[in-house]
Order: C-alpha cells, then structure tokens, then sequence
C-alpha cells in the first residue's frame, strides 16, 4: 500500500501559509500556518494530526496483540500528547510523547494488559519510526 501525503507552501515561515491534503480526501486543503502551529490561530498543526494518527495506530495494535493471545477487546481509549517546542537553534522539535491508555479486555490478567500495551506501545507502525523516548500509563477497564 503506498499512501501519499501532500502539502503547499507560499511566503516566509511565519508569515506564508499552505494546505495539508491527502490522497484519500479525509483531508482536503486543510489550512496550516506558522500561526496555527504555534500561536493557537485556526487552521491544522502537523504534530497534532502526528499525535492523532499515533493514538488509532496503538489501538489497532493494542486489540491485535490481545486477539493473538486469543483475547477481545471491547473498548480502548488512547490519548496521546506530545510536547511540541524548539531546539536550542530555534528550530520546532518534539520534546517527548506520552500515552494514556483505557481498555477493557475481559479475561486479561493486569499482568497481560501491561504486556500487551508495552508491545502495542513500541510495536505500531507509527511508533517503529519515531526515535524520540515515549512513555506510557496503561489502566485495564472491568471487562
């Protein structure tokens, strides 16, 4: 599957501003800007559709891992926050990304859900490419 991503840009950084779109159109023209990004104007900010697309990805990964074990999920809540700031050149870095896990999966011993959420943690698609220290707080749910 090859999934495509695409963005336009006109003027300075802080004074330009573009578009985020993607081939399948959940996202189409979308505005984004130095003031959206970063002083809270409307319009899109690239790290937070990053933490958005990480938190779908760990609960895909999450309910899979507890299907191999022969276990079913019946609900995940994932929030993911990341800390978007600068380097010491002033260029935008991620500070760090943190997860905070719900889920109910009757039959799991909190032993096996601290399990399966680390692995969902450093095994979703989106996780394998990011080199940046996440942590994680995992409650399991009455099933």
């Amino acid at each position: 599957m090859n999934l495509t991503g695409i963005s336009t840009w006109k003027g300075s950084w802080k004074k330009g501003n573009g578009t985020l779109s993607t081939q399948t159109r959940i996202l189409e023209a979308v505005p984004v800007s130095y003031s959206s990004r970063f002083e809270h104007a409307p319009g899109a900010i690239p790290e937070e559709l990053l933490a958005a697309a990480h938190a779908a990805c760990y609960n895909q990964a999450l309910a899979n891992i507890a299907g191999q074990n022969q276990l079913e999920t019946t609900s995940i809540n994932t929030t993911v926050n990341l800390d978007l700031g600068f380097d010491d050149a002033g260029r935008p870095e991620i500070k760090s990304i943190h997860f905070n896990v719900e889920a109910a999966i009757p039959g799991a011993s909190e032993q096996q859900f601290q399990t399966f959420a680390e692995g969902a943690r450093v095994g979703c698609a989106i996780s394998k490419i990011i080199k940046l220290p996440t942590t994680i707080n995992a409650r399991l749910l009455p099933g």
